[in-house]
């Protein structure tokens, strides 16, 4: 599987199809496990879990134990993850088992094929995971559902699993060998929420580079911020691609100067002070050397995710080519963690760098051609965007507060079996956390630059790119002059820009 290939199951609704050869290859580790397991000593399937595995469970209660692990381990607590963070994570557990190196039953992946494709999406809170044996608690109430317990969202509504099950023609999970450890072990719900977080975060850096290239034209600013020539010199591929993301945006503009023709002009160039700014603001000006390591921090992401899709995260692995177990700790979170918590610090810098605009914008102090607060009303009696900017501000400042790396917190647990693990899950969430966020800020932004642009009449001037926006944003936020609240703008916007993904942006 491949990230593109995700998306479009998640969120336009493509069928998930399982692959032939990766199938036949899951039976054949199903059947060298059930034959290998016979008269062995093997970790999770007679044997107890965690700092239980010293002791050794009779024959007669194997299922027994299979089932105890999904119940025992059912103890999430807070509010449900959202419908597409569940199906990310079912997605992401189907890729695991597809590498074929965890021994369960065929059945067990269909089954997961009939909950996406069905739209049936396990009840998961969204605390109980420390990221080292993978999400066991989350997992397990994915297990749990699966043998027909439990509850699901299904059409809107919570309903018994067992319930929902009947009403498919769907046969819960039965328990062979290890289906009730394989399932419950690994990755998969932290791996699910990173690779929502991803969708999102790429999307919001387009939508970011793009006000970068709006709020210049406002500015009309030098255009060799974005040169190829400036940006070249530093070798940083991140940095290109922003760079030549703006001038792709900024194309057939009317409202960029020229440098050549402004101050390299000896007749243009005699006087003493220059009212336009000879180099705009940092958050006007730096926007590729500071989207840039953005960029490269979603790249390098999106490796990672795209590898643990395909990767086999669970213990012990069962390796049928090989005709044996390994048991080590491919569970272990620490490549999302790591990556999730890099990808939160690299989205606050973007709603930083997006307040810095807002208030470039509101300050006319600062920027020098636009009414306070882009106010188009009459100053003192009426207050245009002021209050807009103290959310953008303490949002940005939930964010900064957010920042910190949970990566950092490990806590030793079960007996110091677990003596240090990756709270990746957590990590994740966290990182949702800052990118709803930044999707705020950004919305405030987009209604201000659209403000802006009547101030000074500027629509006709800008550039294609930015016009179809400045379009878009005065269909949900029409001009005004006026005091009205914004909340509901705010939140249409959000919207709008989550759900209208840039995708001539490569």
């Amino acid at each position: 599987m491949n990230l593109s290939e995700v998306y479009e199951i998640l969120f336009h609704n493509r069928e998930l199809n399982l692959p032939d050869k990766e199938m036949d290859n899951v039976a054949k580790c199903y059947d060298f496990l059930k034959e290998f397991a016979h008269d062995k000593v093997i970790y999770g399937i007679n044997t107890g879990f965690g700092p239980m595995a010293q002791w050794r469970v009779e024959d007669n209660h194997l299922k027994e134990l299979q089932y105890n692990i999904i119940r025992s381990h059912a103890t999430g607590a807070g509010e449900p993850l959202s419908d597409i963070r569940v199906k990310a994570a079912m997605i992401a557990r189907i890729g695991t088992f597809l590498q074929a190196r965890s021994g369960v039953n065929p059945h067990v992946i269909t089954l997961l094929q009939s909950f996406v494709n069905h739209g049936v999406y396990p009840f998961i809170p969204c605390h109980g995971s420390v990221g080292a044996s993978g999400d066991l608690v989350q997992l397990a109430h994915i297990a749990l559902t699966l043998i027909g317990e439990g509850k699901v969202h299904y059409k809107g509504e919570w309903r018994p699993a067992g319930e929902v099950l009947n009403l498919l023609g769907l046969t819960p999970m039965g328990i062979d060998v290890r289906e009730g450890l394989s399932v419950t072990n690994g990755t998969s719900v932290m791996t699910g929420i990173s690779i929502v977080n991803q969708y999102y975060a790429e999307n919001l850096l387009k939508y970011a580079t793009i006000a970068g290239a709006w709020i210049n034209e406002i500015a009309d600013s030098f255009d060799d911020y974005m040169s190829v020539e400036e940006n070249s010199c530093r070798r940083q591929p991140g940095q290109q691609v922003i760079a030549r993301w703006l001038r792709e945006v900024s194309a057939g503009s009317r409202h960029l100067q020229k440098r050549e023709h402004e101050l390299y002009d000896p007749s243009r160039n005699r006087d003493a002070y220059f009212e336009h700014k000879v180099q705009a603001y940092y958050s006007l000006r730096c926007i590729p050397q500071i989207y840039g390591p953005v960029y490269d921090t979603l790249s390098n992401a999106a490796e990672v995710l795209q590898n643990e899709l395909n990767s086999a995260c669970d213990n012990p692995i069962v390796d049928y080519e090989a005709g044996n177990i390994y048991h080590g700790g491919n569970f272990h979170g620490d490549y999302i963690s790591l990556e999730a918590d890099k990808v939160k610090i690299a989205m606050v810098r973007v709603a930083m760098t997006a307040e810095r605009q807002l208030n470039y914008l509101f300050h006319d102090r600062i920027n020098g051609i636009l009414p306070p607060f882009l106010n188009l009303g009459k100053l003192g009696l009426n207050y245009g965007m002021q209050a807009c900017q103290f959310t953008a501000t303490s949002t940005t400042a939930e964010c900064q507060t957010l920042a910190m790396p949970n990566y950092v917190h490990s806590i030793p647990n079960n007996n110091d079996n677990q003596d240090i693990v990756s709270m990746g899950t957590n990590s994740a969430l966290l990182c949702g956390k800052v990118i709803d966020n930044a999707y705020q800020v950004m919305s405030i932004l987009y209604i201000a630059l659209a403000q802006a642009t009547d101030c000074l009449s500027l629509a006709d001037k800008l550039s294609p790119a930015t016009r179809r926006q400045y379009d878009a944003i005065r269909a949900i936020c029409p001009k005004f002059i006026d005091d009205t609240p914004f909340y509901e703008e705010v939140a249409e916007t959000e919207k709008y820009l989550r759900t209208n993904i840039i995708d001539y942006l490569r």
